[in-house]
């Protein structure tokens, strides 16, 4: 299977070149030029497997110039090995009648992009190596929180591999932070920007377009490429927990093979949603996908109306993951939905660039209606969803999961479709203890985030995860900070080490 831009100005590359180059030379994002099937006897097939054996299967679909036995290496050594909680990556929580929570937080980082994270170093350098690249990667990437940590510990010592993380300084927790901060390893670096999440990804993408640096870097011994899902490597490994999910749920007798699901996403850059729609096209037996976002609504909007604007104010929130206003994947969807329209995603990503929105034609907002459903959860419904999730089913939601239980409840309440709902559930409280304590009515402990911790673990129950625990005596590596235009000279500067 060859892989293509979004954009169309460019050749077709082999899913080896896509993972390897991140985003292809016109700008655009790679994308597959056509789709698998999965059939209801494959699935049957699959409920009989572990993750990894799913996992192998799905990837195999996508990544046909990979070998059966390098699937099976990367898959093996991502989700086994004890790096996932009792070695089952993505288990299912039950809330009631309500939700069934995806938990996708039980890896080293603590969040869903692990699940990724701990996949994209294997599948780059192997890579690397069937194009005969020759040159280290330099994988830069922009976070608004998890990405950065997910990435640092993937490609922490990796061989042929270096990375640099770009996070806003006011834009994420402050275990979030510590966590990259005081990341170990010889090939990372940590720079925080004074901006927010759209100033790092307008900022990572700028150097990966600009032939000067690009050429630049090649001097140095170096290639770009990106652990963001922009990042086909990174999206893909996405689609086997939607697919696992389905399996577990047959296999649990929760739903019988071929019932659909809704599934609820906590969404920010649009690529955990973009992978269940994949899922979908696929033929996973999906009903409705539901977008659930925070204060910062563009995306509700986008749903809603056809017209994506992001000329509005930007908010610090309590889910600081989700708090974006350019949802870089919604190019692959918006390429799905014209009908592969090359020419019409280029100009609608350059009416962005420059007037900051677009509108979509009125066939491809109404084929939008028919896949997704939007809401958006604002910071008091937010609190009032950790306390009442904890209080009836005694289940400590972070502040991401709790924006998309309460997205799946309005969902079910406007229209009445009672489908099982499948909720993505993103990332560990303990990441967000202030925050999570606020929604519950107590103070945070002033200046000590492990307090925070303690106090939470007391009133909840729910444990501590081990690597957060084990933050207690990290202590910072990392306090560079730029300006967003100064993002290029700390990326030469990285590479000159």
């Amino acid at each position: 299977m060859n892989y293509t831009s979004t954009r169309g100005r460019g050749q077709s590359v082999p899913s080896a070149g896509a993972i390897l180059r991140g985003i292809a030379p016109d700008g655009g994002l790679y994308v597959p030029e056509s789709l698998p099937a999965l059939t209801l006897e494959d699935i049957r097939t699959l409920c009989g497997q572990e993750y990894v054996g799913r996992a192998v299967w799905v990837l195999s679909r996508f990544l046909t110039d990979f070998t059966g036995e390098e699937l099976e290496t990367c898959a093996a050594a991502a989700y086994g090995g004890g790096r996932f909680d009792d070695d089952r990556p993505a288990p299912l929580a039950v809330l009631g009648d309500e939700a069934i929570l995806l938990e996708l937080w039980h890896g080293p980082t603590c969040a869903f992009k692990d699940m990724a994270l701990q996949l994209l170093p294997g599948l780059l350098t192997a890579s690397a190596a069937k194009c005969g690249c020759g040159r280290e990667a330099a994988i830069l990437v922009a976070t608004s929180g998890d990405t950065g940590k997910a990435a640092l510990e993937g490609f922490k010592d990796v061989p042929g591999a270096r990375i640099q993380v770009f996070y806003p300084t006011q834009g994420v927790s402050a275990m979030q932070k510590l966590q990259m901060t005081a990341q170990e390893g010889r090939n990372v670096s940590v720079v925080g920007v004074r901006g927010n999440f759209d100033d790092c990804q307008r900022g990572v993408k700028a150097i990966f377009t600009d032939p000067d640096l690009m050429g630049r870097a090649e001097g140095l011994g170096c290639f770009f490429s990106s652990a963001n899902s922009i990042n086909w490597g990174r999206l893909v490994p996405q689609i086997v927990y939607y697919v696992s999910a389905y399996c577990d749920l047959v296999s649990e007798g929760r739903l019988a093979l071929g019932d659909p699901v809704n599934i609820c996403v906590p969404t920010g850059n649009f690529g955990n949603i973009l992978a269940a729609y994949y899922a979908g096209r696929m033929g996973l037996p999906v009903k409705k996908l539901i977008c659930a976002s925070n204060r910062n609504n563009v995306l509700t909007d986008f749903l809603r109306t056809g017209a994506y604007d992001r000329n509005r104010p930007f908010y610090a929130t309590s889910s600081p993951s989700m708090d974006i206003l350019v949802s870089s994947n919604l190019e692959r969807l918006l390429y799905h939905l014209s009908g592969e329209d090359c020419g019409l995603v280029a100009g609608l990503m350059a009416e962005l660039e420059g007037q900051g929105r677009y509108a979509l034609p009125g066939a491809m907002h109404d084929a939008l209606g028919r896949d997704f459903w939007g809401t958006f959860c604002d910071e008091k419904d937010t609190r009032e969803t950790i306390r009442r999730v904890l209080d009836t089913y005694g289940y400590l939601p972070d502040p991401h999961t709790a924006v998309a239980v309460h997205g799946a409840a309005r969902y079910r309440a406007q229209t009445g479709d009672d489908t099982p709902m499948l909720v993505a559930s993103t990332a560990s409280p303990y990441k967000f203890a202030p925050g999570v304590l606020a929604a519950l009515g107590v103070p945070a402990p002033s200046g000590d985030e492990f307090a925070s911790l303690d106090l939470l673990k007391s009133l909840s129950g729910a444990p501590v995860p081990g690597p957060i625990l084990g933050l207690r005596t990290a202590k910072a590596r990392f306090l560079d900070q730029c300006a967003p235009g100064e993002m290029a000279e700390e990326t030469l500067r990285f590479l000159a080490r």
